[in-house]
């Protein structure tokens, strides 16, 4: 069996709010497997529902560009070794610097960057990670840095017309989307858009946890824990945070189209966070 030692103990404590002895059997029955184990508590209904993702020791910073029309966006983790570094002003301004040359060309060599960064600032400096998006047809695209630089989103929003793209309102909806995206952590735009892996995961997580109902109430428990995962998860079946919830992010942006006398369309995003280890 492989060694189960505190320090994976308080990452999987970390990761599920379970208590310490049922993570240690947990991890006991995974043979060490942390992911399995995750699984094994959810599945024994020891674990919150949304697992939090595996995180390292490491620090760093989100930076992002959006060029001039808001047509092109990057978002870019910068890593380093200690948060004193990630809050020094001059290393931000470095992470924006990257940032706006990776917007101009994705495959640019900041190889001599990197090694003049880590010269000045004395630790390990890596580029962790990076996402580019470029709006097709009429649109824009957004971020939104939260405080600290330690998460960033970019979204891209869509619109039949280009007077739509103008607009304030639409201007508004984008970054009331932005911080949406921050503050609630989905995982996909739409229900059709979730891996149909995580589904079939979440429903045998599900069922596992009420075996021995009778197969309808089984199947209907089932469809409701979806649907609550859904309504979790999914950016466009969440509750539209800037008005505590009470309408869908859906209804919201279908209020705001028709305002407008258009179609809009949340199109993608990404959600980076200073450390996460990104899913496969």
């Amino acid at each position: 069996m492989a060694q189960i030692t505190p320090d994976i103990v308080a990452k999987l404590r970390d990761m599920t709010n379970a208590g310490f002895l049922t993570c240690k059997k947990a991890l006991e029955e995974a043979n060490g497997d942390l992911n399995l184990a995750v699984e094994i508590l959810r599945k024994k209904g020891a674990a919150t529902a949304q697992i939090k993702a595996a995180r390292t020791a490491k620090d760093g910073v989100i930076a992002q560009c959006i060029q001039p029309g808001a047509r092109v966006g990057l978002l870019v983790e910068v890593g380093c070794e200690t948060d004193f570094v990630a809050r020094n002003e001059a290393f931000r301004a470095f992470c924006d610097d990257i940032a706006r040359k990776l917007a101009d060309n994705p495959s640019a060599d900041l190889e001599a960057d990197r090694v003049a960064q880590l010269a000045k600032m004395g630790e390990k400096i890596e580029f962790r990670r990076q996402q580019r998006m470029e709006v097709s047809g009429h649109g824009m695209v957004a971020a939104y840095i939260h405080t600290g630089a330690k998460v960033g989103v970019l979204v891209e929003v869509g619109a039949g017309k280009d007077t739509t793209v103008a607009h304030d309102d639409f201007k508004q909806l984008v970054r009331d989307i932005t911080l949406q995206i921050a503050a609630a952590s989905p995982v996909a735009v739409t229900r059709e858009s979730v891996d149909p892996a995580v589904i079939a995961k979440e429903k045998e997580i599900a069922a596992e946890q009420v075996k021995g109902k009778p197969p309808q109430a089984i199947a209907k428990i089932i469809e409701g824990k979806l649907e609550k995962y859904f309504q979790t998860f999914c950016l466009v079946d969440q509750g539209f945070v800037k008005k505590n919830g009470e309408v869908s992010v859906k209804d919201h942006v279908a209020s705001v189209a028709k305002q407008l006398g258009d179609e809009i369309t949340l199109r993608r995003f990404v959600r980076f966070q200073v450390g996460e280890t990104p899913a496969a």
